[in-house]
């Protein structure tokens, strides 16, 4: 609203008759949100590579890695959610994760790709001929069959970020893994945007999915891209210039 703002006072100088919005019409924002980075499906695949080839005297880091991290771009999940999760709440079978009592003390399903659930297969069984499947309930694991921590994650992120030399030139911020959060929601509504179906209602079950407790929740992880940027542009002018054949039927 302020760049409408700004425009507006700017357009009303040749037309009187524009209306400018009032400071504070949506209310008082008491935090800016952080430009978050939009990840491409090339960085995604990188992030991976790196993270399939750390170096460690443990075999399974690596491969943990690789698999938190893509599990973390094709789910949208919340780091804590994904490392929470023990060997019940992955279902294999069923193709679906358990998130149990998480933010704001709520539990839900999310349904997995077939994809999704062939990797989470995959590390699985390379876990388990390293480490006995009752050592840990954990599905995450780490040296010594232990459960991986928040700081882990962050340090190995950090460490492959200098790796791939992602720094702030060219991009809006240096990439945090919690962007992976965001890239999904966005994802998800460009694709959307391309099909003939509406969004409002696909919107109520990304909130869901990503569990968030109001709609708005869920648009704060929604940032404009070129390719969101031009989907939504082209559905736009689907709706303002409707074919014939859709004038007749409405």
């Amino acid at each position: 609203m302020d760049l409408v703002r700004g425009f507006a006072q700017y357009r009303a100088l040749f037309d009187p008759c524009t209306e400018i919005p009032a400071q504070g019409l949506l209310g008082t924002s008491r935090y800016l949100r952080k430009t978050p980075y939009i990840y491409t499906d090339q960085d995604i695949v990188a992030l991976q590579t790196a993270a399939s080839s750390i170096r460690s005297k443990i075999v399974l880091v690596p491969k943990t890695y690789e698999t938190l991290f893509g599990l973390l771009a094709c789910t949208g999940l919340r780091v804590s959610e994904a490392l929470a999760l023990t060997n019940g709440d992955v279902n294999l079978e069923e193709g679906f994760l358990n998130i149990r009592g998480t933010k704001f003390q709520k539990s839900r399903l999310v349904p997995l790709h077939v994809s999704a659930v062939a990797a989470l297969r995959a590390y699985s069984e390379f876990r388990n001929r390293y480490y006995n499947p009752g050592t840990s309930q954990q599905f995450f694991l780490r040296d010594a069959g232990l459960p991986l921590a928040f700081y882990h994650v962050r340090k190995r992120f950090k460490y492959i970020r200098r790796k791939l030399n992602w720094t702030v030139q060219g991009r809006t911020r240096l990439p945090r893994i919690h962007d992976l959060r965001h890239t999904f929601a966005v994802r998800c509504l460009a694709g959307w945007n391309r099909q003939a179906s509406g969004v409002d209602a696909k919107i109520l079950a990304l909130s869901a999915y990503l569990g968030h407790r109001r709609v708005t929740d869920t648009y704060w992880y929604l940032s404009a891209i070129p390719q969101l940027l031009a989907s939504s542009a082209a559905r736009f002018e689907q709706l303002a210039n409707p074919s014939p054949e859709v004038q007749s039927h409405a």
